[in-house]
C-alpha cells in the first residue's frame, strides 16, 4: 500500500476517542497526547490541519518529518510506542502552532485515531497603570505587553460616576503575533479624589487583571505627625499591603502587612517613624508618619494593596516643612492697609459736601410764595422808603 493510500485510509477511518483540548504557553514545550492499545507492527502518523506532519513505521524502523516549519521542533519517542504512547512533543510553541492535530496509529490489533485541539496563549504577566500630565490635561494609561489573545479593556471609577468614560484603546502586534494593548483615559474635571480602575479580561479563560490608581500631594510641618491616607477599593478582598518610599530614583520598602496572617514587617530604620493608622483587613492601610524631618522624610510614598491579579496604588508626594520665609536679617515690610481707610474717608467727605450743597440750593429755590397783589404792594412801600 502506498503512503498516499495509507493517509487516505487513516483520515477516513472512524474515531471513537473524544477530542482533547490542550493549552500551551508561548515559547514553552507542549505535549500533544496520543495513547493507544499496543499490538505490534505499529505505524504512527501525526497530521496538522490534514497535512502530514510526522510518520513513524516500526517495520521500516524509520521516522520522517514533513512540515518544514514544525520539523525542527516536533518529535516523538519511538521507544515509548511499544508501550502505547505516541504523544507528540512540540518544543517552544508559538501562536502560529495553533490548530487541529490528528494522531493515527495502525497496529496488528487494529486502528486508533485521536484529535487534539491546540491553543497557544501568552497570558498577562503584569498590568501597568501610569499617570500623565499633557498640555494641561491629565490622563491615566493602562497597558499590557506581549499577550495572546488580545484582552478586553474596561474602565470604571470609585465612587461610580454617571459621566461617560471615553478611553482611547490601541492594539498592536509584533513579529511573534503577540499583542500590546494601551488604553488611555482622560481624568474627569473637578474630581481629584476619584480612583480610576482599569480591567483587562482574557478570552481564553475569562481571567481578569485589575489595577487602580490615585495620586495626591500633601505638605506637613516639621516634627508634627502626619497621616497618609490609603483606602483599598471594594474589589479587593483581604489584600496584602506594601508601603514604599522613593527619592532621587531610589525606592525602599518601609512597611508590609499580610491581611491573612496579620504579620507586619517594617524596616528597622523606619520603626520609630511609621505605624499603621488602622487594620488593613478593613481596607484601610493609612500610615501615620511620626516626627518627620524635611531632609529625611520628604519624598514620594506609595501604598499598594494587592491580591492575586488585582492591585491598587496610591502615590502621595509629601513635603515636610513650611514654605521658606525671609532670611534672618532681611527686613520685609508688612503690607499696609491704611490707604484703604484714607480712600473711604475721602469718599465720605465728598458725599457729605455734596449733600450739604444740594440742601442749600434746594432751600434757596423753594421760598414760600404769597398773593401776587400783596407782593406788589410791599415792593411799592419798599421803593418809597428808599426814595425818602
Amino acid at each position: 500500500m502506498t503512503l498516499l493510500s495509507q493517509v487516505r485510509l487513516l483520515l477516513n477511518s472512524s474515531c471513537c476517542v473524544p477530542d482533547v483540548a490542550v493549552t500551551c504557553f508561548h515559547l514553552e514545550d507542549c505535549v500533544l497526547p496520543c495513547a493507544f492499545q499496543p499490538g505490534g507492527n505499529e505505524t504512527v502518523a501525526w497530521f496538522r490541519q490534514d497535512a502530514l506532519l510526522y510518520r513513524f513505521d516500526r517495520n521500516g524502523s524509520k521516522e520522517s518529518l514533513r512540515l518544514q516549519q514544525l520539523a525542527p521542533r516536533a518529535s516523538i519517542t519511538p521507544q515509548q510506542i511499544s508501550e502505547g504512547n505516541a504523544s507528540l512533543v512540540l518544543r517552544r510553541a508559538v501562536t502560529k502552532d495553533r490548530g487541529i492535530y490528528r494522531c493515527h496509529v495502525q497496529t496488528s490489533a487494529g486502528e486508533h485515531k485521536a484529535k487534539v485541539i491546540l491553543k497557544v496563549i501568552a497570558p498577562i504577566q503584569g498590568l501597568f497603570l501610569e499617570h500623565f500630565r499633557l498640555s494641561g490635561n491629565e490622563e491615566i494609561k493602562c497597558s499590557v505587553q506581549d499577550v495572546f489573545p488580545a484582552p478586553r479593556v474596561t474602565w470604571a471609577t470609585e465612587p461610580p460616576t454617571f459621566e461617560n468614560l471615553r478611553p482611547i484603546t490601541r492594539i498592536q502586534t509584533n513579529h511573534n503575533g503577540l499583542f500590546s494593548v494601551e488604553s488611555r483615559l482622560e481624568k474627569l474635571k473637578g474630581r481629584p479624589d476619584f480612583i480610576y480602575v482599569c480591567k483587562m479580561t482574557s478570552s481564553y479563560d475569562a481571567s481578569a487583571w485589575t489595577s487602580s490608581l490615585r495620586e495626591r500631594e500633601i505638605r506637613g510641618p516639621e516634627g508634627r505627625d502626619l497621616t497618609l491616607q490609603c483606602q483599598a477599593p471594594t474589589y479587593l478582598n483581604k489584600p496584602a499591603l506594601y508601603w514604599t518610599f522613593s527619592r532621587d530614583n531610589n525606592s525602599t520598602l518601609i512597611l508590609s502587612y499580610d491581611s491573612r496572617s496579620g504579620r507586619r514587617v517594617s524596616l528597622p530604620s523606619w520603626d520609630s517613624h511609621v505605624e499603621l493608622y488602622n487594620k488593613p483587613e478593613f481596607r484601610d492601610g493609612s500610615l501615620r508618619l511620626m516626627d518627620p524631618k524635611p531632609s529625611e522624610h520628604s519624598g514620594t510614598y506609595t501604598c499598594e494593596f494587592s491580591v492575586g491579579h488585582s492591585k491598587h496604588i496610591e502615590r502621595i508626594r509629601v513635603t515636610i516643612g513650611e514654605p521658606p520665609g525671609p532670611r534672618s536679617g532681611d527686613q520685609m515690610e508688612k503690607p499696609s492697609y491704611w490707604w484703604i481707610f484714607g480712600v473711604v474717608a475721602a469718599v465720605l467727605v465728598l458725599v457729605l459736601v455734596g449733600v450739604l450743597a444740594f440742601l442749600k440750593l434746594r432751600g434757596r429755590y423753594k421760598k414760600p410764595r404769597g398773593n401776587p397783589e400783596e407782593e406788589t404792594e410791599l415792593n411799592r412801600v419798599k421803593d418809597k422808603e428808599v426814595v425818602q
